[in-house]
């Protein structure tokens, strides 16, 4: 059974132990820098998880909720800041039950639309989120591609 879990002090090595493959490694940040981001933002914007398959660590996914998106208050927005799959577990399914899960905290919100953003390339994840209904807007966000998915 998949699950998402509060980041705890019983739980924090497994988080900061999960490692991508070597070469995605490039395209998202470690948990440790993901977890330093959250507490720098303590307005409850972060919202960080550690993905478990019973019981045993796999993922981590942190979600953004309600940021400032442009840093003068005309556009809030939430969606998927991080997510890091184990090497060794890409492929299985927890990639999309992280962003069903994160897209389940944004309508329990009443938000209805999950952004996310990634490094493009052949070897980024643009296939993926293409592939679960994600339309690129656009925009850039830091050299990285935005995306949203309607949630309505």
């Amino acid at each position: 059974m998949i699950t998402l879990e509060e980041l705890t002090p019983g739980n924090f090595d497994a988080a900061t132990g999960i490692r991508v493959r070597p070469d995605q490694e490039h395209a998202v940040s470690p948990v440790m820098q993901s977890l330093a981001e959250a507490y720098v933002h303590p307005d409850g914007v972060a919202w960080p998880r550690l993905i478990t398959d019973e019981g045993r660590p796999v993922g981590f996914l942190m979600a953004f909720l309600g940021i400032d998106w442009h840093g003068d208050g005309t556009v809030h927005r939430s969606g998927l800041w991080r997510l890091n799959i184990a090497a060794g577990e890409q492929g299985k399914g927890y990639g999309r039950f992280a962003v069903e899960s994160v897209a389940a905290e944004i309508r329990r919100r009443g938000g209805t639309e999950l952004h996310v953003t990634w490094h493009p390339g052949p070897d980024g994840p643009e296939g993926f989120y293409l592939g679960l209904g994600f339309r690129t807007t656009g925009e850039t966000s830091g050299g990285q591609t935005v995306g949203v998915l309607d949630l309505t």
